[in-house]
Parts: C-alpha cells; structure tokens; sequence
C-alpha cells in the first residue's frame, strides 16, 4: 500500500495551506513594504512632491510626446520639463538673494546705526486715536534708545544670533538636498513615460480591481485640479496685486508681487502680505490714500479667487462640492503641511466615491 509523504498535506487539508501560505505571503510583502518605506523616509516627501509635479503635467507630458517631432525623444522631454521646473523655483530664490545682497550694505549701516541712536518714535503714533501715550512710553523705554541696551534687546545677544543662523542654514541646506532629489524623481518618472503609467495602474488593477483603478484616475484628476487651483489662481493674485503695487508706489513692487503669488497659492495667507504693503504705505510713507486702496482691491481679489475661482478650478476637476475642496486643503495642510494642499483633495475625492458608491448601492 502506498502511503503519503509527511510534508505532503492530504486534499482536505490543501485549502487550508495554501490560505496560511496567501496569509504568511500578504505578511511577507506588507513588512517588506514597510521596511523599504522606513528605509528611505527621509527621502519620501521629495518622492511625493516628484509624484505630485508629475501628476500635474502629465497630461502636457503625453501630450508634447505625442507630437511628431518629439516621437522616441522621451528623454529629452523629461530633461526639458525636469530644467524647466528648477529654474520656476530657484530663479526667483536666486533673484531675492541677489536683491537682497545688493541692498545688505544699506541695511547692515541701518542696524548699526539704530544700534548706536536707537529708533525715533514714528509721527503716526501721535495721531492714533487711543494708546498713543502708552505706545510712545514704551518706544521711549525699548526703542528710542540705544538698542544695545534697551531691555527689548537683551534676548538678542550675538550667540542666539549664530545659533539661530546655524540652524536656517542647515534646514536651507536640507531643503535644497530634498529639491535636488525631487529633480532626480521626477526626471526618472518622465522618463518611464507611459510604461511607468500602464504599469502602475495595470498593478492597481490586478490587486484591487477595476473599481480601485478608477478611484485613483479620479484622485489623479483631484492633483491635478489642486495644482490648478492653487498654481494658476495663486500667480493670478500675484500678477493683479503687482498691478496695484506699481500703481501706489510700494518698494520692490515685482519681487512683492512674486511673495504674493507664492503665498496666494495657500489659503487666505495673500492678506498678509498685501496687508504688510498697505502698512508700510501708511506708516513709512504716510500714503493713506493708497494704502487704503491697496488693501481694498487685495481682499476683494481674495475674495473673488477663493470664493469663486479655486473652487470651481478644483471642485470641477474632482468633482467635489465646495465645502469638501475646502476642507481637504485646509485639513490637508494642517495634517501633513504644503503636501497636505494636493492630499487633502485627493482624499476628500476617495470619502465621496465612496459615500456615492454606498448610496446608488
């Protein structure tokens, strides 16, 4: 009589192996994948950011390869696109820093002298209409003195200065290194072109099914409306409060113009600059007329923009309701910081699917 091997399992016993084996194999590769997340995160956000960019400019991508004079050519595109995306971000940084350097002999004479003779009390503090004598009361015991011993100061001493130069240059010198590997990411996912596309969503497919597939063509189309929203609307912002800035003679109307564009680009942080335009008008200058003005057509460009063109921009790509595009950005970025701007949506994207699919089910 033959008998069975030991290691052989007999068939009532096959199916539950071969679960044990999918339940040890499902572990097996979740660790795998949690390990190789854990070994290269300090380098996931500029994974994320990479995928973000690519998100955002595949269509143009697809589109720019299809085009016959640039058939096969898909590295030069991804070396074109990848160039391009540097240069939108370290030429402006490099234009502040070159301003900033050649104004930083006047502003170095400026310190000096405020430390030797301190700071005289502003004339508009005399027309305030309440707090004008405690306000010049404490100017004069902080300010209108010699700054090296005015108790204001005191905190100011010269080694929290170094301590605290020494920790802006190494998060400046961190970011730059997180940029230049969001650079590599992204040349190396343009690069990939369609492969790397049909290759993610193939893979998407057979682990989760069609129904997942189009969950992440529809959490796709939420980047990319988010990058529109905030991109296109932010830059909008930016070049009409230029217009107002040239128009009442604030200082350094184009560089400020970029500083509101990139903070347009966050929810409601514009005012803040734009309002620190309309303050210097009117305390440095004395301009209250234009200051007035500048301040004004700010928050109504504000109000236009996020109350009616970011959402539409945004809503009508992911197909959201206003009040979820709002809350993805703003808890978005709360959770998870300028990231969260792009996640937000995305997930408030996957809560609707769901809650229709659950509905019409």
């Amino acid at each position: 009589m033959n008998q069975r091997p030991p290691d052989v399992p007999s068939e009532a016993e096959l199916p539950n192996r071969r679960k044990a084996q999918r339940i040890a194999s499902v572990t097996l590769y979740a660790a795998m994948v949690a390990l190789a997340v854990w070994v290269i995160r300090d380098f996931v956000p500029a994974i994320a950011w990479a995928c973000v960019i690519a998100i955002a400019l595949w269509p143009a991508f697809h589109r720019i390869e299809e085009h016959r004079l640039f058939k096969g050519r898909t590295t030069l595109i991804a070396t074109v696109l990848t160039i391009a995306i540097g240069l939108l971000f370290l030429l402006p940084v490099g234009i502040a820093i070159a301003q900033a350097g050649a104004e930083a002999h006047e502003v170095i004479e400026w310190a000096r002298g405020v430390q030797e003779n301190g700071i005289p009390v502003p004339e508009f503090v005399d027309h305030l209409p309440f707090g004008a004598t405690q306000l010049e009361s404490w100017w004069q015991d902080n300010l209108a003195q010699p700054l090296r011993d005015s108790p204001a100061m005191k905190g100011l001493h010269g080694g929290a200065v170094v301590t605290f130069g020494r920790h802006f240059g190494a998060r400046a010198a961190h970011a730059l290194m997180l940029f230049g590997f969001m650079l590599v990411t992204l040349f190396v996912i343009f690069q990939a072109g369609p492969r790397l596309s049909c290759s993610v969503m193939e893979g998407v497919r057979r682990a989760f099914g069609y129904d997942v597939m189009h969950l992440a063509e529809r959490m796709a189309a939420a980047v990319r409306g988010t990058v529109s929203g905030l991109v296109v609307v932010g830059f909008g912002e930016g070049a009409l409060l230029l217009v107002a800035y040239m128009l009442t003679g604030v200082p350094h109307a184009a560089l400020l113009g970029f500083v509101t564009a990139i903070a347009a680009m966050l929810p409601f942080c514009a005012p803040i600059v734009f309002c620190g335009a309309a303050l210097w008008l009117f305390l440095v200058q004395g301009a209250v007329v234009p200051a007035i003005c500048v301040a004004v057509f700010g928050f109504i460009v504000v109000f236009v923009a996020e109350h009616f063109v970011r959402p539409v921009l945004i809503g009508s790509s992911a197909r959201l309701p206003f009040l979820l595009v709002l809350f993805g950005i703003l808890g978005g970025a709360e959770t998870f910081g300028l990231l969260g701007l792009f996640i937000g949506p995305a997930l408030m994207t996957v809560l609707m699917v769901l809650w229709s699919e659950y509905v019409e089910g």
